[in-house]
């Protein structure tokens, strides 16, 4: 609602209004001047942006936009917060993860603004014998911790347990988590461990330790494997269910069985989709919990993480921008507690520099630019409300086809969920492949010349059941040859750029071809002659008026000069002695493997 000034003044009282449709007509007047003859819907539609699940970001939103009403913080639907609070009073939990046995450093972050710990113990982690140790100094009755270790969540626990009674931790000031996720596990290694074992444990913990929860709600596992966003709602939504049923079945009410539960969601750098994403599952749960008779308790505890998926091993100091959307965006969602992964978690064990950069990240947010202060800011968007609500859909369907199929158990046993996660990731590395997606110091402004970045091995991280997958994976793969090569001969495999006129003609697509050369660790060279380069490939540079004059003409004497494959950047066309063309939407990494093949660069 507009609330107009005192003196009555309105300032956009002398323009008349402006329908929706005079706006198309608008836009499909400049999109016919770029080529595009359409109006009305198709001419929105022609700037619209596709999205997995099938959902697309249109260019303009309206109040014609209408969404469910969100409700209020802490009140069912929950869209808004859990709490009515939110996370005004003093931000949300910061949440650091440790997978070794560095007692230092799990000091070191919590005096100097983590406030809650993420432990990984047990095979691939923190021996449970030595997590004593590692606690060591640590106020349990202050620092909250959470535990993540798979199949050895009993002895964790049991050991988490012992050492609240042994320092003197009342039992109504232990806080955290058990971290017991049996269907994660099995994710993650394809392995079973039985959920009454862990319905013992949130037994125990309702009863002496309400401050305790015994059950993550991991949907990192179904991420991580290239799982969209409404897939990892989807799987979620199963997993709590299922846990639901369990711990009901042993004796809890719904109320206790939804207060064991904790979900944990990745947060990307793709800010309105994670705002969306973690908005979307406060409202699905609580319409779970609605449907099994206790609506009052659907409001969702959320940890969010920043995804592993999008972290780079190249230029690794782009992911501290990474992290930094995802963080914001966790943040603005509403999520209680946030793990800012550093920024070198791909390479190996994060050094103390990364640790800071990470933890501080989360204190700029909260204490300098005052993000947790106003609950829910983004709601009220119209974008946001309508994009909260067709994620919302789209999770729940794909969750009624997880729970057609007998539940999330059977979806993953059977092969049918992994299936549906590689079919979703395979079309994403199509848009990888093809740039669609950038990725940047990787497949966009990549730097060969970088020192690498040489961190401590990390343990063995748990495998055997869904893959884990990176966005730069292939690219990843094309530089390793590089370095292998550069390692055997002293040089990296290089391919000559010819510009051809002036440059105003030529800059741009030799900008552009030498990015895309050196994203498969292809060294452009593009000063003195192609004899003088040490190339054997080359790759024409210019617009498309200077092609048709002097393409075939140029590319005559480069072959003529020893050239054994001739690259023209730009849209393929019919130019003798070319071999093949890059462009913007091509496949770039067929592109480069192929050059590399040809090249020798094993």
């Amino acid at each position: 609602m507009t609330v107009l000034p005192d003196d009555g003044l309105e300032l956009a009282g002398e323009f008349p209004d402006v329908t929706h449709e005079q706006w198309q007509h608008l836009v499909a007047g400049v999109l016919r001047k770029a080529g595009k003859d359409v109006e009305g819907d198709a001419a929105e539609e022609a700037l619209s942006t596709a999205l997995e699940d099938g959902l697309r970001t249109r260019p303009l939103y309206t109040a014609r936009d209408s969404a469910p009403e969100p409700g209020l913080p802490g009140f069912a639907p929950f869209v808004r917060g859990g709490r009515p609070e939110g996370n005004t009073v003093g931000g949300w939990d910061v949440r650091q993860r440790h997978s070794a046995a560095d007692g230092g450093a799990v000091l070191a972050d919590l005096e100097n603004g983590v406030t809650s710990l993420w432990l990984t113990v047990g095979e691939d982690g923190i021996p449970v014998s030595s997590l004593g140790r590692v606690l060591d100094g640590v106020f349990l009755d202050l620092a909250p911790v959470v535990l993540d270790a798979g199949a050895d969540v009993e002895a964790a626990a049991e050991e988490l347990l012992r050492l609240y009674a042994e320092r003197g931790v009342a039992p109504e000031a232990a806080r955290g988590n058990l971290g017991a996720d049996p269907l994660g596990h099995e994710a993650r290694t394809g392995r079973s461990f039985d959920v009454a074992s862990a319905a013992g444990l949130a037994l125990r913990c309702a009863g002496e330790y309400p401050g305790l929860r015994a059950f993550t709600v991991d949907a990192l596992p179904y991420h991580e494997a290239g799982g969209s966003a409404a897939q990892e709602l989807g799987c979620s939504l199963a997993t709590g269910v299922a846990y639901l049923r369990a711990l009901t079945e042993a004796g809890m009410s719904v109320e206790q069985a939804c207060a064991q539960l904790e979900f944990r969601y990745a947060a990307t750098a793709d800010q309105f989709l994670t705002i969306a994403k973690l908005r979307a599952a406060r409202r699905l749960w609580a319409r779970v919990a609605e449907v099994c008779g206790a609506p009052a308790a659907g409001g969702q505890t959320q940890h969010a993480v920043t995804s592993p998926v999008m972290m780079t091993r190249r230029d690794p100091w782009v992911n501290m921008l990474r992290t930094t959307v995802a963080t914001l965006a966790a943040g603005a969602g509403g999520a209680d507690s946030v793990t800012v992964l550093p920024f070198d978690e791909a390479l190996g064990l994060p050094d103390a520099f990364a640790r800071r950069i990470a933890r501080n990240t989360s204190t700029i947010l909260i204490e300098e630019s005052h993000l947790s202060r106003v609950i829910d800011p983004a709601g009220g968007s119209w974008y946001v409300e309508r994009l909260t609500d067709e994620l919302a859909q789209a999770g729940w369907e794909f969750f009624q086809e997880i729970e057609q199929r007998s539940g999330q158990a059977a979806a993953l046993r059977s092969g049918w969920l992994g299936q549906e996660l590689a079919d979703t990731w395979r079309a994403r590395t199509a848009r990888l492949a093809k740039r669609r997606e950038p990725v940047t110091g990787v497949s966009e402004f990549p730097f060969l010349a970088e020192k690498p970045v040489v961190r401590e091995a990390a343990p063995e991280p748990r495998s055997g059941g869904l893959p884990r997958v990176r966005r730069d994976e292939t690219y990843e793969a094309l530089r390793a040859r590089s370095d292998a090569h550069l390692a055997a001969t002293g040089s990296r495999p290089r391919i000559f750029l010819a510009a051809i006129g002036p440059a105003a003609a030529h800059t741009a697509r030799l900008t552009f071809a030498s990015n895309l050369f050196q994203a498969g660790g292809v060294e452009p060279v593009t000063e003195g002659t192609f004899a003088e380069s040490g190339a054997t490939e080359v790759c024409l540079c210019s617009s498309d008026a200077l092609y048709e004059e002097r393409a075939e003409e140029v590319a005559a004497e480069l072959r003529a000069a020893g050239a054994s494959h001739v690259f023209l950047a730009g849209r393929p066309g019919q130019h003798a002695g070319v071999d093949g063309y890059v462009f913007a939407g091509c496949d770039a990494v067929s592109v480069l493997s192929s050059t590399l093949d040809r090249m020798g660069v094993s």
